[in-house]
């Protein structure tokens, strides 16, 4: 029954090696999607912020929405603003709710791929132990058969598996504080630019509000409403 059991137990672990190395292998795709995201949403975000509220003070719901299509925004960033802009009919508090939610949706999708970074390089280095000691039970038999060759195979396996968890692990970790640092930038930027948009809304309407009276009495009528 024992042998059964160690049969079965060596070969999950000769199974598991090549998902271990696939898995230590993935920060060479993480690699390339943030050099992909550094050469195309980096260097399409040209905006200066405190340029953008400049530009959009005074504008109405229209001149808002075509200011923010025609800025260097990022695409999810004009996505998020010209969905608030269309709500301008909706109360304040209502505007003010929406807008949380918005962030809140650019917040948990910015998180959801920094977490997948910190997951690979809390994990890295696990993969590459187990890459290390995955190989060493078919070497020791092999050592244990006199066969040299198979031994020093499973133990530059074993070596190469290790060094490529440690350096998966802090490749994936730098990938995850420069991703952090970059969308923090983009939140605080959205979320100034929403504040900005909210005020301009209110501006809007407290104006017509103000111009409604005027209106009644240059046709003879009563601000009150009453004849």
């Amino acid at each position: 029954m024992s042998s059964i059991l160690q049969e079965a137990l060596r070969a999950i672990t000769s199974a598991l090696q090549n998902p271990v190395i696939g898995v230590l292998l993935l920060v060479i795709v993480m690699t390339g999607m943030i050099l992909v995201e550094l050469f195309t949403d980096r260097r399409r975000l040209k905006e200066k912020i405190p340029l953008l509220i400049d530009r959009m003070q005074g504008l109405n719901e229209q001149q808002l929405a075509e200011t923010i299509k025609k800025s260097g925004l990022l695409k999810r960033q004009k996505a998020a603003l010209q969905e608030l802009i269309k709500r301008s009919s909706l109360p304040e508090n209502s505007r003010e709710a929406l807008a949380r939610q918005l962030l809140f949706q650019e917040q948990e999708h910015y998180d959801r791929i920094t977490k997948i970074t910190d997951i690979i390089s809390r994990i890295s280095p696990m993969f590459g132990l187990m890459g290390t000691l995955i190989p060493l039970g078919p070497g020791l038999i092999a050592l244990g058969q006199g066969d040299t060759k198979t031994l020093s195979e499973s133990l530059l396996i074993a070596f190469d598996t290790t060094v490529a968890g440690l350096i998966s692990g802090a490749v994936a970790f730098i990938i995850s504080a420069i991703r952090k640092r970059w969308y923090e930038g983009y939140m605080v930027g959205l979320e100034t630019i929403m504040e900005c948009v909210l005020e301009e809304q209110s501006k809007v309407r407290k104006g017509k509000n103000e111009n409604r009276p005027e209106k009644k009495q240059a046709a003879g009528i009563p601000s009150d409403g009453r004849h």
